[in-house]
């Protein structure tokens, strides 16, 4: 009886120590294994809706794109990656008609998306150097044909340690197709374990030409080098076009997808 209520004693104390043990704090910081290749397969599945003169137009696509990266330089000062982008397949479906490309097949691309599938290419297997901080913040870019998708995989990190519950938020301002846009996102920390920390990610987005959005997922980062390993986000996007003098108002929904070898 008495060997019975020291076995219960014990498993008491065991589990009274849990929620200590859960609260263990982690610090992340951004380092990753110089001259390993790390890859990042990347999927963007959107709908697009568009009011054009008083009709709805609809128009969907997938994009996916392979691209690498590999840390030359890792220090408690910088981080400096060289990498690339290695292959894109495109596929755009509106009015019943279907047009893709792929890099690695570019005699099958269809002729209407030819033009800008050239542009597309133009980038690809195109070397950079970028130099991040131990945070995750972006000290330069040389060379860049800069891939915006690396954004997903190296992210700002913060100073402080976490544990379950804890948050942060980062800023971000960023230009493109002439579009001055400020997103701003917030992770929370669901999971700790020796493999990954888990986050929930809330953000939203706002910019000229009217465009609002929000996004919303989770991920998965390495408590080892900082970076993200697997993450699907959702995102909800509106925004005014301007085409042949008419104001277009678009919306997008869509799921990101990335996975990092």
């Amino acid at each position: 009886m008495k060997k019975t209520m020291i076995t219960l004693l014990l498993v008491l104390i065991g589990l009274s120590s849990l929620p200590l043990q859960a609260q263990k704090e982690v610090t992340l910081r951004l380092q990753p294994k110089t001259g390993v290749k790390y890859t990042a397969q990347i999927k963007s599945t959107t709908m697009n809706l568009m009011e054009v003169q008083g009709q709805t137009m609809t128009m969907s696509q997938t994009m996916e794109t392979r691209s690498s990266f590999t840390p030359k330089t890792v220090n408690d000062q910088e981080v400096v990656i060289e990498g690339q982008d290695e292959a894109i397949k495109l596929s755009i479906s509106q009015m019943g008609i279907v047009a893709t490309y792929d890099s690695e097949h570019p005699e099958k691309t269809s002729p209407m998306i030819a033009s800008q599938t050239d542009e597309l290419a133009k980038n690809l297997k195109q070397p950079y150097t970028m130099r991040f901080d131990v945070l995750g913040d972006r000290i330069s870019t040389e060379e860049a044909s800069e891939m915006p998708q690396l954004g997903g995989v190296i992210i700002q990190l913060p100073n402080e340690p976490l544990k379950v519950g804890s948050t942060w938020t980062t800023n971000k301002k960023q230009q493109i197709n002439d579009n001055d846009l400020d997103a701003s996102m917030t992770y929370t920390v669901t999971k700790i374990s020796k493999k990954s920390i888990e986050v929930n990610v809330k953000g939203t987005i706002t910019g000229s030409n009217e465009v609002g959005g929000t996004y919303e997922g989770t991920a998965s980062i390495d408590p080892t080098t900082g970076l993200i390993t697997k993450s699907t986000i959702k995102q909800n996007l509106s925004m005014t076009i301007s085409e042949q003098g008419l104001s277009i108002p678009m919306t997008i929904n869509g799921t990101t997808t990335i996975t990092l070898e």
